[in-house]
């Protein structure tokens, strides 16, 4: 992710290769300085004024990315997309939806935290019609509809209809490690997300030797379980992606790091 100097203009960047849709969607989505500048203000409300985890243009390109990764290495093992078993449109249509929810899914952050998913949808719903303007309004109404519902999905009680709204999904819950959690965290921003997210070293997605995609968690203290067991499994259980993946997180003890000299609960 390119990001200039002026805080209103970002590149977002995903590996097009031979999709001529997402190549499209992607140089329209970086021309766009509504879009752009969403993205800031998202980060705004986030990270300055909120305190809390990124939620700006680099969240979004590595959003984007996981979804795609995850939605290739599916269709590579031959598991269908959704919107081809239903509507019999491509892959490629597929992969633009799991990146455009990934890159909008946060919309209605520029609006409020809480309630965002819903926010988003009536953002998303404009920025969609006109970044997908290209394509025959029979495809374009589709591809809208199901990127509205990954959008939805994402939401803590979400519950994904289609195998894109679950990649999109699972996608945004594995932007957890400790680079998502710098700032709060150095600033003093001490809970069990930002410490969590700071115990994350990195997340490996590769294929699976047993299931299509395998993920593995490299932690450096045993507090990055959380991110694992409470946020990340409630982002899978219902996904649609239970079958086709396996997770497993490392702790490497040799070099447990101690993330905190003390821990008081705030108001007591």
């Amino acid at each position: 992710m390119k990001t200039k100097e002026n805080p209103f203009d970002a590149e977002i960047h995903v590996p097009t290769a031979r999709n001529e849709l997402l190549a499209t969607v992607m140089e329209t989505i970086n021309t766009n300085q509504e879009i752009t500048t969403l993205w800031h203000v998202i980060n705004v409300n986030a990270m300055d004024r909120l305190g809390i985890t990124d939620h700006g243009p680099v969240h979004f390109q590595i959003a984007a990315n996981i979804g795609l990764k995850l939605c290739r290495l599916l269709i590579k093992n031959k598991i269908p997309m959704s919107i081809t078993t239903d509507y019999q449109l491509s892959t490629d249509h597929a992969e633009v939806v799991v990146v455009l929810a990934g890159i909008l899914h946060d919309l209605g952050m520029s609006i409020n935290r809480d309630q965002h998913e819903e926010f988003s949808l009536f953002l998303a719903n404009t920025v969609l019609r006109e970044t997908l303007d290209f394509l025959p309004i029979t495809e374009r109404t589709i591809v809208i509809s199901e990127i509205m519902h990954a959008i939805i999905s994402h939401r803590s009680d979400g519950r994904p209809l289609t195998l894109e709204a679950g990649i999109a999904r699972v996608a945004d819950a594995l932007d957890m490690s400790k680079g998502r959690s710098r700032i709060p965290y150095e600033a003093g921003e001490v809970n069990i997300h930002s410490v969590s997210a700071a115990a994350i070293d990195n997340i490996e997605i590769q294929e699976g030797e047993e299931k299509p995609i395998q993920i593995n968690i490299l932690m450096n203290n045993s507090a990055g379980l959380f991110q694992v067991d409470e946020l990340l499994k409630n982002k899978i259980l219902g996904s649609g992606l239970e079958p086709y993946m396996d997770v497993k997180a490392y702790i490497d003890r040799k070099t447990e790091k101690n993330l905190l000299k003390s821990f008081s609960i705030k108001g007591l």
